[in-house]
């Protein structure tokens, strides 16, 4: 089965989207599949890890999500023969999926808040907690719900961990993971870093890990400030030992984006921060469950309120051993075998087998 991935990433929209897609991807490709990644402008940070992966890109010239996007992206997976198309991100509306689907081709559109306006996509994908049906009443009869943890995207890295129980809960936290995502646009990673100072100024022993992106426009600044930083601190630019780094965490500081599935499914305790509208809901619904604290929107959180919350978080070890064992039965590995399956069980006729 050949499968053509649309997806996009930037400073602006993050590598979120880009990074679930590897994770299908990866899956795919261990099953036989030939896979192409399609990407506008795409920053060579991002086109060297897809390449790493071993899979090819190309680039498209039109404007993202546009008419003609959609027409040369439906001409390329023609080209490759590919039965699916895979598209994430909020720029595929509802013009985009007729005119792939007009095509002639499979649709799987990889969604987070219902942002398109309806929806003809084969099957539509939402990993999100707190995703359910009534998001999707503008949908075509043909068109496959998959919502739910049950279905979230996990790299390779990550599912060599899977059915780990041996995590230690410390009675004060000591190890902090500060990461946000591989572009981090607002410096959410430095505001951190200076709420952690305070804390370590009243009294609290810290070993802190902050992770920069590929893509962070602010890795100068961000590199400075660790340089002179009374912390215990390391700075790790586009890390590729995530998993690592959070089973070492004892707690985790983090955006709302696909990284707070990751966390969840390695056990660790982490408050997270809202840093996009798409973000709000997956933050509270995680919040509401018992796996992390909602620290709020970025823009609004002042220093005083990451210092009080963190403080207590890091004092109190029922608390972050509850949201560790809440987090690891929230998302278990296997959402990508899940996903990868409803594909293959949904192909044409004709190719079924292949």
């Amino acid at each position: 089965m050949n499968l053509l991935f649309r997806v996009d990433a930037s400073v602006e929209i993050g590598m979120g989207h880009l990074m679930r897609c590897l994770a299908l991807a990866q899956e795919c490709h261990q099953a036989g599949d030939d896979l192409l990644f399609v990407m506008a402008t795409p920053m060579p940070t991002c086109v060297a890890r897809v390449r790493s992966e071993g899979f090819r890109v190309a680039s498209i010239s039109a404007h993202p999500g546009s008419d003609m996007d959609a027409s040369e992206t439906a001409a390329m997976a023609d080209q490759m023969n590919s039965p699916w198309v895979v598209i994430d991100g909020y720029h595929f509306a509802a013009r985009y999926q007729q005119i792939i689907k007009g095509a002639g081709f499979r649709l799987l559109m990889v969604d987070d808040w219902a942002h398109a306006d309806s929806y003809c996509a084969d099957i539509v994908l939402n990993q999100n907690i707190g995703a359910e049906e009534r998001l999707y009443r503008c949908r075509e009869p043909h068109s496959v719900l998959l919502l739910g943890t049950g279905y979230a995207l996990l790299r390779r890295e990550f599912l060599e961990w899977r059915g780990r129980r041996d995590r230690v809960i410390p009675s004060v936290a000591r190890r902090v993971l500060v990461t946000f995502g591989g572009c981090d646009p607002a410096n959410a990673a430095l505001t951190v870093l200076h709420a952690l100072e305070r804390i370590h100024e009243a009294g609290q022993d810290l070993d802190v890990v902050v992770v920069s992106g590929g893509g962070n426009p602010h890795h100068d600044r961000l590199q400075s400030a660790v340089e002179t930083s009374p912390l215990a601190v390391r700075l790790v630019q586009d890390a590729r030992n995530m998993p690592e780094l959070m089973a070492w965490a004892d707690l985790a500081v983090s955006g709302g984006g696909s990284t707070s599935w990751e966390l969840a499914f390695m056990g660790a305790p982490s408050a997270l921060v809202v840093l996009a509208k798409n973000q709000q809901a997956v933050v509270t619904g995680l919040a509401g469950a018992g796996v992390a604290v909602n620290l709020g929107w970025i823009n609004e959180v002042s220093t005083a309120r990451l210092v009080d919350v963190l403080t207590r978080l890091m004092r109190d070890p029922a608390q972050r051993r509850l949201m560790s064992n809440l987090g690891q039965k929230l998302v278990d590995g296997g959402g990508r075998a899940r996903v990868r399956q409803a594909l293959h069980e949904r192909l044409p006729a004709k190719l079924v087998g292949t």
